[in-house]
């Protein structure tokens, strides 16, 4: 390793060959000397989860871009993570990079994401982090038009830092970069999904569901990821791991919560 570039840290939840990572390691490497930890097997939708009742596994593998370290885990990508920094690397990473998601982490999406859990348990470890998704969901899905926005955003993070406890939620149109208008700073819109079940019966008689449904944005103002994204912008939303409702806490302290 070089020491005198940042040493990047590199994972995702579609599993460490996915054609999204592969993009997302090829422009790092310009920036820095880059490390992957990344699932061995696709972990959408796993969040902040991370192996308790379990083992964790962690192999190095050949990886098709020359000077990478790469290494498979057998966990989540919060387990990626938490095993790079404590496990694998000689000392923190300077950024950590996750994605490119194949499909949009905007809006509630964020919650349920195990790209951008990721980047939030970077944030936890104060540790720069990036979480960068592409609203296109095929395995052949063309990331070059998001490349030269991977690549700036990266180099403003190593260049001025961002604040510790945050990370940025980057969220890319699936639009040709001629048609790219450029990047909004923006918050989380507020929307959410609106769930249904499948209903089916298994050869053998048992019932089992498949999670459907549909998403639903009743927030109509123009500051927010997917209003960007919907008008052909890039979508940067500062994200925080603390979940407290400051706002609330006043209201709480009028009730008598005494016994």
């Amino acid at each position: 390793m070089n020491n005198t570039r940042p040493l990047i840290l590199v994972t995702n939840d579609d599993g460490i060959f996915a054609k999204g990572i592969r993009n997302l390691v090829e422009v790092m490497i310009e920036l820095g000397d880059v490390v992957i930890v990344a699932p061995d097997s696709p972990q959408s939708g796993m969040g902040h989860a991370v192996t308790i009742n379990n083992i964790l596994r962690v192999n190095e593998v050949a990886y098709p871009v020359e000077g990478v370290k790469a290494y498979s885990c057998s966990g989540t990508p919060v387990d990626c993570v938490k095993l790079a920094i404590y496990e694998v690397l000689e000392k923190k990473p300077d950024l950590i990079v996750s994605g490119i998601n194949h499909g949009a982490n905007s809006s509630i999406n964020v919650i349920y994401s195990g790209t951008m859990s990721a980047a939030v348990e970077g944030a936890v470890e104060s540790i720069p982090s990036i979480g960068y998704s592409l609203l296109d969901f095929s395995e052949d899905a063309d990331f070059i038009p998001s490349r030269p926005y991977v690549k700036m955003i990266a180099e403003r993070v190593i260049s001025n830092g961002i604040p510790v406890g945050t990370c940025l939620n980057v969220n890319i149109p699936k639009l040709p970069a001629s048609e790219i208008k450029g990047v909004m700073v923006c918050r989380q819109a507020i929307g959410y999904w609106a769930d249904a079940f499948d209903k089916r019966t298994a050869p053998g008689g048992k019932t089992y569901y498949w999670m459907t449904g549909s998403f639903t944005n009743p927030d109509k103002g123009e500051d927010t990821d997917d209003w960007a994204l919907n008008h052909g912008y890039v979508s940067v939303v500062p994200t925080q791991f603390d979940l407290t409702d400051h706002h609330t806490i006043g209201q709480l302290n009028q009730w008598d919560l005494n016994l």
